[in-house]
């Protein structure tokens, strides 16, 4: 099997569950050096154990996405480890509480914002300069359908995913010339843990629903887009926002 990152070093945040999960256990398959960086050790750890069966290097790193300093110690680990960084996947997110903006609170809002937007941010200020270095890189940010419509009684998420698609756009500009390409991919609602402790059985039948294709997405299915977007097969895409929603956006 062609391994498309051979020999290239990646991080990707909110590895230790979900679509992270399936990333990093993707790039390892791909030859690609993977640091897992997540908030959970226990499972980041055990995800580091497993990609580490596939012949690759791969550490953990403990990081709260909110916390430029936990990011930016984030990056000189990698390079300390390393030597290079090729790849970024800005992955890590949180839902935020489910109220109408009325009555959303400061406390949640703050929160949602600061992991995922501010988190992403933080992420390609440390990892760009660090790519600059080596002569360029890829940097995949995970933005949502809720980049692009809004969702009833989710502001702080659908405020923070829009931005999300901005700075993509925003990084893709000013870096292209130096081999840096900033993507960005919009899942729809996919199985992951994260959906699945805010909804119940019932719930989760009725957000199936909304997709044309009648299901919920899986974790691999969004992983292989962002292989695609990390490896050399996405030359020329730059400042892309691509859905992998089944057909959600098309409504």
């Amino acid at each position: 099997m062609e391994q498309l990152l051979e020999g290239k070093t990646a991080i990707i945040t909110g590895a230790a569950s979900g679509i992270g999960k399936s990333t990093a256990v993707l790039f390892a398959q791909n030859g690609a050096n993977v640091v897992v960086a997540d908030i959970d050790e226990e499972q980041g750890k055990a995800v580091v154990e497993k990609l580490k069966t596939q012949g690759v290097e791969s550490i953990f790193a403990k990081v709260d996405t909110s916390s430029a300093e936990d990011v930016s110690d984030m990056v000189k680990t990698t390079i300390d480890k390393f030597g290079s960084l090729d790849i970024a996947v800005n992955n890590a997110g949180v839902g935020g509480e489910s109220a109408l903006i009325g009555d959303y609170s400061v406390e949640s809002w703050d929160k949602t914002i600061a992991i995922n937007l501010s988190g992403v941010f933080y992420g390609m200020k440390y990892q760009i300069p660090a790519m600059l270095e080596g002569g360029g890189g890829s940097i995949i940010n995970m933005a949502s359908i809720l980049s692009q419509v809004g969702f009833a009684r989710s502001c702080a998420y659908v405020a923070a995913k829009h931005g999300l698609v901005g700075l993509t756009k925003n990084g893709a500009l000013e870096y292209a010339k130096e081999g840096i390409r900033v993507n960005a991919i919009g899942p729809g609602f996919i199985e992951t843990p994260l959906l699945e402790k805010n909804l119940d059985d019932e719930q989760l039948e009725q957000i199936a629903a909304l997709h044309p294709q009648g299901r919920l997405g899986k974790p691999d299915e969004v992983a292989e887009l962002v292989l695609w977007l990390a490896s050399e097969k996405s030359s020329f895409v730059n400042g892309a926002y691509l859905p992998a929603d089944g057909g959600y956006l098309a409504q």
